[in-house]
């Protein structure tokens, strides 16, 4: 968590020339689409898994709004042990992972939006969400080969220690975000006050 707080801080306090590595940025925008993919697939969540012979292959069941952690393992869905299937910890890692899929694209369509910020000044944004997108998917892919995946040579309480590093990354994850966010907001409306732009502070950010 320390590495993403000092890029937080370092957002907002260095100078603009931190700004300066458009060329590298602009390669790693994010591709909308998708996003929009993905964030149907999270909204509804894994509602299923099956083991292969030759691994597993997760099935990604779009179905309806609500879930609840046993729908996670319908349909043939391999469970390793009942007490780590209802681990209460698995629910929570789910959750922060649609948490933090929402508040970025909330805050990065705010941001795109805001006639203060520099082009290159977003697409350092869009790197930030990237990586911390693309980190937190790997938690849930990590999560859900822990939770379902038998032929893994772990015990039941290597696995329930496992769940508890993916729960305390992803909060980790989730935290920063909001630090990250808030800081590039803080950041935002001083520039429009100083540039006196009522209308944006108003619109985006509902600050008079």
């Amino acid at each position: 968590m320390k590495k993403f707080l000092v890029i937080g801080f370092v957002f907002v306090f260095t100078h603009a020339g931190v700004w300066a590595q458009s060329q590298e940025a602009q390669q790693l925008i994010l591709n909308w689409e998708k996003l929009r993919q993905l964030e149907e697939i999270l909204d509804n969540m894994y509602k299923g898994y099956k083991i292969l012979d030759k691994g597993y292959t997760t099935i990604k069941n779009i179905a309806q709004g609500n879930y609840t952690i046993h729908q996670l393992f319908i349909d043939g869905l391999m469970a390793v042990n009942p007490s780590i299937r209802n681990y209460k910890r698995i629910p929570f890692i789910i959750e922060y992972q649609q948490l933090l899929l929402r508040e970025y694209k909330h805050a990065y369509n705010r941001f795109r939006q805001d006639p203060n910020f520099k082009i290159e000044e977003i697409e350092y944004l869009a790197n930030v969400y990237k990586f911390l997108f693309d980190a937190s998917l790997r938690n849930i892919d990590e999560l859900m080969m822990i939770i379902t995946a038998t032929k893994l040579s772990m015990s039941d309480d290597e696995r329930m220690l496992t769940i508890d590093r993916i729960f305390f990354d992803m909060e980790d994850k989730l935290i920063f975000l909001r630090t990250f966010n808030n800081n590039t907001q803080l950041l935002a409306v001083q520039r429009a006050r100083s540039r006196n732009d009522v209308e944006t502070m108003r619109k985006l950010y509902g600050v008079n």
